[in-house]
């Protein structure tokens, strides 16, 4: 591989700028988290694993936790153990958007789902940690937008719910909690996947129309994902 094409400046240029577009997402909040008063899912929820679909899973990687570090850094909050934590979701959600037919992606779920089944109140709730199962299902079924971002959001899903476990609210962690949240989760999941998809094809349209500005070898365009007169994909 030509490390030229992997680091150049124009690259790291986009990186930056989506790394900014993510960081400016983070302020527009779309729903509160169940059993926080303070934290919220944003709109950085639905262009957050679409890194991965344009710069790769190491460079999508790169923009997202850009993005979150900088956010830290503006909203003043402490940089410890926990908000280290709280950065991973995202970043596994680009990496499965990035190549989510990899077996490979299939690890972070299932692992996710026993570390949630070991946890005794995690045990009991054992039912909520069957939605980790959807990535890998998304992943077997034939190629599709919406199962590729419903498997994505699913990913950081796992993750972050194996966090909150562990480390978030302990008058919280009973089964009947994690039992509530299940038709919330449905939801919520249905609608990020919905806008993770959506900001893939606006990307990809805006990005396909900047053709000459923004070359190939910097940031990956998919065709089929192209809005035109005539609907989805255009001539490749």
């Amino acid at each position: 591989m030509d490390g030229s094409k992997v680091i150049s400046r124009k690259r790291v240029l986009f990186v930056l700028l989506f790394g900014f577009l993510a960081l400016v997402s983070q302020s527009v909040n779309f729903s509160q988290l169940v059993g926080s008063k303070s934290q919220f899912f944003t709109f950085f929820q639905f262009i957050g694993p679409i890194a991965g679909g344009f710069l790769g899973p190491v460079a999508g990687v790169a923009s997202v936790l850009l993005a979150q570090v900088g956010g830290i850094a503006l909203l003043g909050k402490p940089f410890d153990f926990i908000s280290v934590l709280r950065l991973t979701p995202m970043l596994f959600a680009a990496v499965y958007f990035a190549n989510y037919k990899q077996k490979h992606n299939w690890f972070v779920p299932l692992l996710a789902i026993a570390a949630f089944l070991l946890h005794p109140v995690g045990g009991q709730a054992w039912y909520y940690s069957l939605y980790w199962l959807i990535p890998v299902v998304a992943a077997l079924l034939p190629e599709n937008l919406f199962l590729r971002s419903l498997g994505a959001t699913f990913t950081a899903h796992a993750v972050g719910g194996v966090i909150w476990l562990y480390t978030f609210a302990p008058e919280l962690n009973t089964p009947a909690y994690w039992t509530a949240l299940i038709p919330i989760v449905a939801y919520e999941r249905f609608l990020f996947a919905a806008g993770i998809a959506v900001s893939f094809v606006v990307f990809n349209t805006v990005l396909h129309k900047l053709e000459h500005w923004v070359p190939n070898e910097v940031v990956s365009v998919d065709a089929r994902y192209v809005l035109s007169r005539q609907g989805l994909g255009v001539k490749a």
